[in-house]
């Protein structure tokens, strides 16, 4: 049985997300999606959140699931038993950024990176633009999947300091 992991913060799951999840699990036995933790962003969504909006997002998908990650994506991938890594590829930015942690992720552990071309009509979605649009009142629900829309317009509550949550 082929596992692979697709990683990422997912703050929030966007369609493009799911679209690669969907992808990847017509390659593989069972994608674990890993909600990973990266101490330099600042998140719309707790951990906690996050693995939930995905699990949401993501229901009715079989031989998918949903973990959060503890450490170093490397070590949880040798845990899991993962065969590969799938990162999503909405272009050569994205590539840019993502070929020196999968080769990080190989150096640490063995792990290939598979990359996937991201769906061409979702090129122009990311979470942190998605965050921006909602927090400004605009309109996410062709975006993220409706559970996180819905999150997101309840997040977007200025706080006291006049900042976003």
């Amino acid at each position: 049985m082929s596992l692979a992991v697709c990683p990422g913060s997912f703050d929030p799951i966007t369609l493009g997300h799911v679209d690669v999840v969907r992808r990847a699990r017509s390659m593989f036995d069972e994608v674990v999606v890993a909600v990973a933790h990266n101490p330099a962003k600042k998140y719309r969504f707790d951990a906690e959140e996050r693995v939930g909006l995905a699990r949401a997002a993501l229901t009715g998908i079989d031989g998918v699931r949903v973990d959060l990650v503890p450490g170093l994506l490397a070590t949880y991938c040798a845990e899991v038993g993962a065969a590969a890594i799938v990162k999503g590829l909405r272009g050569a930015a994205d590539f840019d950024s993502e070929h020196a942690m999968a080769l990080m992720n190989r150096h640490l552990s063995g792990i290939e990176t598979v990359f996937v071309m991201g769906d061409p009509t979702l090129a122009h979605v990311a979470s942190s633009l998605v965050k921006d649009v909602a927090r400004h009142g605009g309109p996410v629900d062709d975006l993220v999947p409706s559970a996180v829309a819905d999150a997101l317009r309840a997040s977007t509550v200025p706080s006291p300091a006049g900042e976003d949550r």
